[in-house]
């Protein structure tokens, strides 16, 4: 039987469930899954490994169109990932608002001329099941396969089994001489990626209207060998002056909501105890400007930005 391993890039509509997707078939929590759009910012790997192969998912920024700033950064992210991906899934979800969105995730992934399937998400939606069929149809057009899913469910109420899903997608993937990543890895991301990640989740679970999309967050001090526990320290940013209060909260509410919600899951990650600080810091419209998207990775310098 031959090794097979390479990057399977989920490319979808913004809040269409690639993020869910990629935590599930990894079984662990890589990308930050909120309902709020765009929440995935550059693109997350995740890993599978057997011995039959290794599959790194690429958990991709939704499908925009921008020309300048961060949305640009996002728009540029996804097309790369389809670019330079062995192969790809179309994620699809039933309750996308314009047919025509899903459509051209359809048209994009088809058009790629790479190994393709097609996942449905948020299949469980009693009140959109029969998107279920106009989707499958849609990809058979296109002469895809397409596999069904209800992330939230997990795996015994799901349409596809999880192992199915994986199998199917390492048939999509190149022979290898060898795993392309330590196969003891879910992801080769850093842990101080992970630890910005999980803030930035946070804020937007405890943020509201346009404030989270203007936030991001980066990992001042992290100091493992602090006693009686490794200390961090993190910075959120925001684009307007007067988000930071909003940020903060009365008497430092709602920051330390975030806090205490993040550092839970920061343990989590660790494995240990660990103290948090976190400072909050106003940069207008940092998102236009080109000095600090570079300091937080929103650039692409291979493009000589």
């Amino acid at each position: 039987m031959s090794y097979r391993a390479g990057f399977l890039g989920l490319i979808g509509q913004p809040n269409a469930g690639k993020s869910s997707l990629m935590n599930f078939l990894v079984e662990e929590k890589v990308s930050i899954v909120s309902k709020k759009p765009q929440t995935t910012r550059r693109r997350m790997l995740g890993l599978w490994s057997s011995d039959e192969g290794q599959i790194v998912f690429v958990d991709a920024p939704g499908l925009i169109k921008a020309e300048k700033g961060l949305n640009n950064f996002l728009a540029r992210e996804a097309d790369e990932v389809i670019a330079e991906c062995d192969a790809l899934v179309a994620v699809l979800s039933v309750d996308e608002k314009e047919a025509a969105a899903n459509e051209q995730t359809l048209d994009l992934v088809a058009k790629s001329g790479k190994p393709w399937v097609a996942v449905v998400t948020k299949a469980d939606l009693q009140d959109k099941g029969h998107r279920v069929l106009i989707l499958k149809d849609l990809v058979a057009a296109r002469q895809g396969k397409a596999f069904s899913i209800s992330v939230l469910k997990g795996d015994r109420d799901t349409p596809e089994d999880r192992e199915i899903l994986l199998r199917e997608f390492l048939q999509l993937l190149p022979e290898s001489p060898a795993p392309l990543y330590d196969i003891e890895l879910f992801t080769p991301e850093t842990e101080r990626t992970l630890i910005a990640e999980i803030i930035r989740e946070k804020c937007f679970e405890h943020l509201h209207q346009e404030i989270p999309f203007g936030i991001a967050v980066r990992i001042i001090k992290f100091d493992e060998d602090a006693v009686p526990v490794p200390r961090l320290a993190a910075e959120i940013m925001v684009s307007k002056d007067n988000h930071k209060g909003m940020v903060i909260g009365k008497a430092g509410a709602v920051l330390k909501a975030i806090g205490s919600d993040a550092r839970k899951d920061i343990e989590k990650l660790l494995g240990q105890k660990i103290f948090l600080e976190m400072n909050v810091i106003a940069r207008d419209s940092w998102t236009e400007n080109k000095r600090i998207m570079k300091e937080l990775g929103y650039v692409h310098d291979n493009k000589g930005e």
